[in-house]
């Protein structure tokens, strides 16, 4: 499927006008959803000595950035939703940038490691290519990133007011190892049930070193 650059657009923005208008919901939804292999797995593989700087991508009304920093790491927060972004700041302490996905503007060669729970499959497939590049370009060489997504077999599209894709491992493979990562884990949650019931595909990465 080929979307012209305005499509494109078009899909970030009813995305992110769901999460304006669903931010207090949201938040009541999730802060109590147990991430902590997640971030463990995130945590893990980081080779530099901590504390971390660690972008947390996505990070909605700031539940994770606020354990990276108990955590005793440096986390910053990046989100596109306004309402989530003020509420992350609030909650967390933390500095959070409120920057659209498709419109980024990172620091090169900045973080130890990116954590994207739950964010990086509201990005249109032919998005995706150009958003990984500039998340491999702002962790350091040998810096990590996490990733997590609900696990399909393609399918693209809308899912209410929501455009999500859904990749299976392959795919996710193919769209990580073009932008330069190396693979270092994968897994599927929540932990302890068959695979049939494990709707999210979690995986690790590494940018190499110099």
């Amino acid at each position: 499927m080929t979307m012209t650059s305005e499509a494109i657009e078009h899909t970030a923005a009813l995305t992110l006008a769901h999460y304006e208008r669903h931010a207090d919901e949201f938040w009541q939804g999730t802060r109590d959803h147990d991430v902590s292999q997640n971030i463990a797995a995130l945590l893990h593989y980081i080779e530099a000595p901590p504390p971390f700087e660690l972008l947390d991508f996505g990070c909605g009304p700031g539940r994770d950035l606020k354990t990276f920093q108990e955590l005793g790491h440096h986390p910053t927060g990046l989100e596109g939703a306004a309402r989530l972004a003020t509420m992350a700041r609030a909650y967390s302490g933390c500095d959070v940038l409120q920057q659209n996905f498709l419109e980024l503007n990172l620091p090169a060669a900045h973080f130890d490691g990116v954590f994207a729970n739950a964010v990086l499959f509201h990005i249109p497939s032919q998005a995706l290519p150009q958003l990984l590049n500039e998340l491999y370009a702002t962790l350091k060489p040998g810096g990590v990133l996490f990733s997590s997504n609900p696990r399909g077999d393609g399918r693209e599209g809308w899912s209410g007011e929501r455009y999500g894709v859904f990749h299976d491992l392959e795919a996710w493979r193919t769209y990580l190892s073009a932008a330069g990562f190396v693979e270092l884990t994968h897994y599927y949650r929540p932990a302890g049930l068959p695979l049939n019931q494990q709707p999210w595909l979690a995986s690790v990465w590494r940018k190499p070193g110099a």
